[in-house]
């Protein structure tokens, strides 16, 4: 088989229009004849071009409101005939179908008409294509002799083909070509399938639709023996690492990644719990091991880093504000080294006095923190298949503490039994974390009991006295305690008041030592396990 192959007809029919009579332009002058259906034709014609109607192949009319217009034997005889085969070639003589050597079509917009608000199910409906995917997959399946194109993307590399071909294409081109349009075919129907099945009332697809564009390959995975990629959600909306604008420093690895996402995901749920402060993290193995609120940003930062310098070392910050020059200044006069800083935006003094201090630190502009766009499902990998689950999204109200035990919580009490819920929230399970109203003191995270995990958090925040000007010092848990060992550790170094779900058998027992000990006991009712 000849391995290049010339075009002699083409079949134009697209949605997107984007550079269409450019390119009907260049088929045209290379003398290609074109066929196109409905709106395409309608373009191509008001264009100059003079393209033959779809009807004029078929001898039927367009009909059904333009359901049925290319589901026919001199379409698909066309696309399909293989060149080589004397039965084909004899079928198509017999029964008058001219061969169709290029097929473009471009889908009918269902992925945009979804996202639009209000769409009806009839409205999504009519955008689910047919015939197009039908002639998609007619010309993959018949790469040998037809080259196919889903893509305005896709022109100028075929045109370029073309034009240094006479008019011919090449096997590699159309195998290539032909691989692209069945992924696109089945991004298609998966959509459509996941959609359906969102819409019969179950949180969980049949078909779990995964649509990631390639963004990046990275240096190595979290060991330098590993290969990685980082692939975008083309659907998200809101702030992202992975869509940030990378303003100074070295390219992001894997391990930046992770935490970097980390730590904007409890910067953003600071910002929600205490909106009358500024709000910033450091976060270290996705793991935060600083968090703080204060009336401006530098001081929020401060207060953040303050909570464990040691581990804030090469760490990730994640800031809820525009970063000004104040607090530049108060990060590189405080951090030794820091690998990311990621915040809504940088002034451009506090770009040149961050780079400045560390060149290699990478700085990124997510944008505004107000539209989250972390709804929906959570994914993770596990050999053999994919476990999905809400994301855990349950915001933090005062009002929704129940007081247990102990004397009784004022409102400041409330607020700020905010920090400590929120970042543990934020930690690997078993977790407790420390925290005074404003500032993180120490955490115990990703241990096997949660007795060891008040221990460490106990030992990371030190002298506890010293945060006592403060305010209350506030203890938070992941999970309920199982006995009262964990919160008599708690009390024993001055934790006076602590909030956990609550929900064990001896719940009691841990009141119980509340009342004797003279501290609060808030329940949320929520457990927040993070593996």
């Amino acid at each position: 088989m000849n391995r290049l192959l010339p075009v002699r007809r083409a079949l134009l029919s697209v949605s997107d229009k984007t550079d269409l009579i450019p390119f009907a332009r260049a088929l045209t002058d290379l003398g290609i004849e074109i066929v196109s259906t409905g709106g395409t034709h309608k373009a191509l014609v008001e264009a100059g071009l003079e393209p033959i109607a779809i009807e004029e192949l078929t001898g039927f009319p367009e009909m059904m409101d333009g359901r049925v217009k290319t589901l026919h034997p001199s379409v698909h005889g066309g696309i399909l005939a293989r060149r080589d085969l004397e039965s084909h070639t004899a079928a198509m003589e017999e029964h008058g179908i001219r061969g169709i050597d290029l097929v473009c079509v471009n889908l009918y917009p269902f992925e945009r008409t979804i996202r639009n608000e209000g769409t009806t199910m009839d409205e999504a409906v009519e955008q689910i294509d047919i015939g197009g995917p039908s002639m998609v997959r007619s010309a993959a399946k018949n790469h040998d002799f037809v080259v196919v194109v889903t893509s305005p993307s896709q022109y100028d590399q075929l045109v370029s083909e073309l034009e240094e071909n006479d008019a011919s294409t090449s096997i590699e081109l159309r195998r290539e070509l032909a691989a692209a349009a069945f992924a696109r075919t089945a991004e298609y129907d998966a959509t459509i399938a996941a959609w359906i099945g969102n819409r019969s009332g179950t949180g969980f697809p049949n078909v779990l639709r995964l649509n990631f564009i390639g963004h990046r390959e990275l240096r190595y995975g979290e060991n330098p023996h590993q290969l990685a990629a980082v692939y975008r959600d083309p659907d998200f909306r809101g702030p992202s690492v992975v869509g940030a604008e990378l303003l100074s420093g070295k390219p992001l690895s894997y391990n930046n990644l992770l935490d970097a996402a980390a730590a904007l995901e409890l910067v953003q749920d600071l910002h929600d719990a205490r909106p009358d402060f500024a709000a910033a993290v450091v976060v270290k193995h996705t793991n935060p091991c600083g968090a703080g609120v204060a009336g401006t940003l530098a001081e929020a930062f401060h207060q953040a880093h303050e909570g464990d310098p040691l581990a804030a070392f090469g760490g990730i910050v994640a800031l809820d504000r525009q970063t000004d020059l104040e607090t530049a200044r108060a990060i590189s006069e405080t951090s030794k080294f820091l690998e990311v800083i990621v915040a809504p935006g940088f002034d451009p003094d506090a770009v040149e006095t961050l780079s400045g201090k560390w060149p290699n630190c990478r700085l990124l502009a997510v944008g505004p923190l107000d539209d989250h766009g972390i709804d929906g499902l959570g994914l993770r990998s596990l050999p053999g298949g994919m476990l999905a689950q809400e994301r855990d999204s349950h915001p933090f109200s005062p009002d929704d503490l129940r007081h247990a035990a102990g004397p009784k919580p004022s409102d400041d009490l409330r607020r700020n039994a905010g920090l400590a819920w929120t970042v543990v929230k934020h930690l690997k399970s078993n977790a407790v974390c420390l925290a005074s109203g404003e500032r993180l003191l120490g955490a115990g995270a990703g241990q096997m009991d949660r007795v060891a995990a008040c221990r460490i958090a106990v030992e990371k925040a030190g002298d506890l006295g010293a945060h006592a000007s403060a305010g209350p010092l506030i203890a938070a848990s992941d999970a309920f305690f199982p006995f009262d060992d964990g919160p008599r550790i708690l009390a024993d170094a001055g934790i006076r008041c602590i909030v956990h779900p609550g929900g064990s058998k001896r719940d009691e027992d841990t009141f119980k030592l509340c009342e004797e000990r003279g501290v609060t006991c808030l329940l949320t009712g929520v457990r927040h396990f993070r593996h």
